[in-house]
């Protein structure tokens, strides 16, 4: 069946991950409120979900869904922005059922088998990669990612080369290339600690605060041309202006990883200086975005994406910018590593910056992928209430982890004769981690409702207004694509 609403029809494969990367998703946050739970009920689901595994899940399949949401989104702008179908439709379906069945056997395998059995079941003695934080999977889970991002990067390149070049699509390819030459390190083990830790942080924060902020540059910017009708060109200057700075900062910002790990110490000065500069690029995205809102030509009927587009703005520069931006210096990380306020940089950076810009691209594509403009006006207001239910939710979980991290820090590790031990002083925490438990169920509640805003049907959708004239488009005139 055709779709009438959208360009390509070769866009469709998108849906696929986008299901699957909301699926998941939901299956990250049940995890994560069990794991909430755990911190104060020790024995919960002992032992067919102990801590350690549950954790495991909850970080990989967090991943796992972000990456769903990065290729369905490349999968769906990459045609649109090149004027031409996709390479290859049956490829990218091909390598999706690839991708989710190796996804959904390795978390299987995590709860089905004692870690180290599976280990010893996928071959960890012939090369091993196993046993890191965040880069648990197996060696074929590994090796299947590999296959499945090589497939997906010759896809999406092929269509690239044989239509227009645009920024957009340009700086999601560079983001897209970059993430996967930087999972090659996951495969790199060394037995030397410092520099095993030195190569973690090289898949890890070269990830977070490197190659994936041009993918969210690019997967924003693409939606704020479509939004909100302002000139290309303006939104290319901004977008380049922004990658430059999240590249140079990110970069050499790794070096607040290698404070006290036995790398040099000239690394205190490096790290300190450019991962402070961090914050810079996402207060650049934040005025970005308000910028092309205030400056819109048109008035475009999708107006939960611009509030999900919106939202990524502020809480990316909120999350990654200002609560990293607490604990980055060496001399408050050497405090702090470690210790609850990570958890907050962590969980309100994570939503602020990735969590937020998946879903602001699924906003503004599922609809046309499901042959209309937007969802009805019902939808949205469904829709955008759910943005607020999981941002207050992320908040309350966030603002309690922090003051969990000052409490720890102040009665565990500053060096004074009535410091506590690891677990006397978890026993102060408990008041906080209640209110985390809290925070996360509102997450989840708010999730849902954002789930339940496609099941919503409602009245008839108007077409976008020119926000100049006030006029509607022309007969004929398809102003989403413009």
């Amino acid at each position: 069946m055709i779709n009438p609403v959208l360009k390509y029809q070769s866009q469709s494969v998108a849906r696929l991950y986008f299901i699957a990367a909301m699926v998941l998703f939901a299956g990250q946050i049940l995890f994560g409120v069990t794991l909430g739970l755990q911190y104060l009920i020790g024995d919960l689901f002992f032992p067919y979900i102990p801590f350690n595994i549950a954790r495991m899940v909850h970080t990989n399949l967090l991943i796992v869904w972000l990456l769903f949401g990065f290729m369905g989104a490349a999968y769906y702008i990459v045609p649109e922005e090149s004027e031409t179908e996709l390479h290859s439709p049956g490829l990218a379906i091909a390598l999706f059922w690839i991708f989710l069945v190796a996804g959904v056997l390795t978390i299987v395998g995590y709860l089905a088998v004692p870690y180290a059995k599976l280990a010893e079941l996928t071959g960890n003695d012939l090369l091993q990669t196993m046993g890191r934080e965040f880069l648990e999977q197996p060696l074929p889970t590994k090796v299947g990612i590999v296959i499945v991002a090589l497939g997906f990067l010759y896809n999406i390149s092929l269509t690239t080369l044989k239509g227009r070049k645009t920024s957009v699509s340009i700086v999601l390819l560079l983001g897209l290339w970059g993430l996967a030459l930087m999972f090659l390190f996951s495969f790199v083990n060394p037995v030397n600690l410092v520099r095993d830790k030195m190569y973690w942080w090289f898949v890890v924060h070269l990830w977070v605060e490197g190659v994936w902020e041009l993918i969210l540059g690019a997967l924003l910017a693409f939606v704020l041309i479509k939004t909100t009708g302002v000139d290309r060109e303006v939104i290319d200057k901004w977008l380049y202006v922004i990658i430059a700075f999240a590249l140079m900062t990110g970069l050499l910002g790794t070096g607040h990883h290698y404070y006290f790990i036995g790398l040099p110490g000239y690394w205190k000065w490096v790290g300190s200086i450019f991962s402070a500069l961090e914050p810079l690029p996402f207060f650049m995205m934040t005025l970005f975005a308000f910028n092309m809102v205030r400056q819109r030509r048109r008035e475009h009927p999708n107006q939960a994406a611009i509030t999900w587009a919106l939202g990524t703005a502020v809480v990316g520069f909120i999350g990654a910018g200002v609560w990293g931006f607490i604990h980055t210096l060496s001399v408050v990380n050497y405090y702090t590593h470690g210790s609850q306020l990570t958890a907050a940089h962590g969980h309100l950076a994570f939503y602020g910056a990735y969590v937020l810009v998946v879903i602001t691209l699924i906003s503004y594509a599922m609809p046309i992928l499901r042959g209309r403009l937007a969802n009805s006006p019902e939808a949205q207001r469904l829709e955008i209430r759910s943005f607020w239910i999981m941002t207050v939710g992320m908040c309350i979980m966030v603002l309690a982890l922090t003051a969990a991290g000052v409490h720890q820090v102040w009665v565990q590790r500053l060096p004074t004769e009535s410091a506590m031990g690891f677990m006397a002083a978890q026993d102060l925490l408990r008041g906080y981690y209640w209110v985390r438990v809290a925070g996360g169920v509102l997450f989840l509640i708010g999730q849902f409702t954002y789930f339940a805003s496609f099941f919503v049907k409602g009245s008839h959708i108007l077409p976008e207004t020119n926000h100049v004239s006030g006029k509607a488009p022309l007969q004929g005139q398809r102003a989403v694509h413009a």
